[in-house]
């Protein structure tokens, strides 16, 4: 038997994930989220007890933040111990498998409520100050961002300016030209 086995959390390093995630489980209001979806969740009809839809809402949000597929979201269960403490899945837990993460997501589309929960977010990072947009976590922190690169007075803000590398087109570059020879 490993340390790992045991649910010892040996490590002191505090991660950008690890930052990432603690942020986020600051600003969410994950009681009004859980009694939203709470309202069209049911009882299992199979011998599974199903699993609690605080512990689901949180593995959707991972999901989406890391861009993972539902069977990579199985999988990151199973390998990283900081997803699992996320959950609140523990050591010993029963973890949910591909398919009952695709069944919450399903549940979360037919009733439409995927939207409504980024509208509450949304609204609550935006009222705190912060920005939540579409795309992938690069820096694993939440930051306060201007909406806009133009100030109050409607006009671009001088010092914010684009660049542009020296025409590094794929036409310039000797290994795009080499590949394309090539097909």
């Amino acid at each position: 038997m490993q340390q790992t086995d045991l649910g010892l959390n040996l490590s002191t390093k505090r991660t950008r994930k690890r930052e990432f995630l603690a942020q986020i489980d600051r600003v969410v209001p994950w009681d009004d989220l859980v009694a939203l979806v709470s309202a069209y969740t049911r009882e299992s009809k199979t011998r599974r007890p199903p699993f609690a839809v605080h512990t689901m809402l949180r593995i959707h949000f991972m999901q989406q933040w890391f861009t993972l597929s539902d069977p990579a979201m199985e999988e990151a269960l199973h390998d990283i111990a900081l997803f699992r403490e996320f959950a609140g899945l523990g050591w010993d837990s029963r973890l949910p498998d591909g398919s009952t993460i695709l069944r919450f997501r399903h549940l979360l589309d037919k009733h439409k409520l995927a939207d409504q929960i980024l509208a509450a977010v949304n609204d609550l990072l935006r009222y705190k100050g912060l920005l939540l947009k579409v795309g992938t976590v690069v820096d694993a922190t939440l930051i306060a961002a201007p909406s806009s690169t133009k100030n109050a007075s409607g006009e671009r803000d001088p010092e914010m300016h684009q660049t542009k590398k020296a025409n590094q087109s794929a036409l310039n570059n000797p290994f795009s030209r080499q590949a394309a020879a090539m097909r």
